[in-house]
């Protein structure tokens, strides 16, 4: 309906807005106090993350600056912490991977970044050292994969959700990088015998 110009709702249309408004919560942003304890729960673990991905502790401040952001500009509508740690997850990797293409890195230039390859000796501090340098040879998505499985522990649902695909393929996915970290360790002689 229209009056002066205004389109005017019909009386209908406004009480089913009403009832709609009163059945669905309103959509308020975290509280301060929430998202504080939230952060502190999984800010740790993000960067962590977040570093093992990129090989680079200033790109990971940068990117959990960034996902933080985004996570209380979206102000998700998720009661369940699992489903809001899942959904920082995700927004991580997104931004993880927005990084690669946007700088244009390759695992090429990660590994140029590190120090030359040298002797590997079994000394704890210098086996770290190497399989840092390994898993920075491995392209991001592997990376992601083998993180979020033995590092933190997430079920295959969780890691397709974190990185956008199915399940299902999460399975074949990791096995992939399963196997293309085992033959990059043998190949840098790091392989158990």
């Amino acid at each position: 309906m229209f009056a002066e110009g205004v389109l005017i709702a019909p009386p209908f249309m406004a009480a089913a807005r009403t009832e709609t408004a009163r059945r669905m919560p309103p959509n308020q942003p975290m509280d301060e106090a929430k998202f504080e304890a939230f952060y502190r729960k999984t800010a740790g673990k993000i960067w962590s993350y977040i570093y093992r991905m990129t090989g680079d502790p200033a790109t990971a401040d940068d990117l959990l600056q960034k996902t933080f952001f985004k996570f209380l500009r979206s102000n998700p509508a998720i009661a369940d912490e699992d489903h809001l740690r899942r959904y920082v997850y995700k927004t991580a990797t997104n931004l993880a991977f927005d990084h690669f293409r946007e700088a244009k890195r390759d695992r090429a230039i990660a590994a140029a970044e590190l120090p030359p390859p040298g002797d590997f000796r079994a000394d704890r501090g210098e086996l770290r050292h190497d399989m840092m340098r390994v898993f920075a040879e491995l392209k991001p998505q592997e990376r992601a994969l083998l993180w979020l499985a033995h590092v933190e522990g997430s079920s295959h649902e969780e890691i397709g959700e974190a990185l956008g695909v199915k399940a299902k393929s999460v399975k074949v996915m990791l096995f992939r990088a399963r196997r293309h970290l085992g033959a990059l360790l043998s190949k840098k002689g790091l392989a158990p015998q």
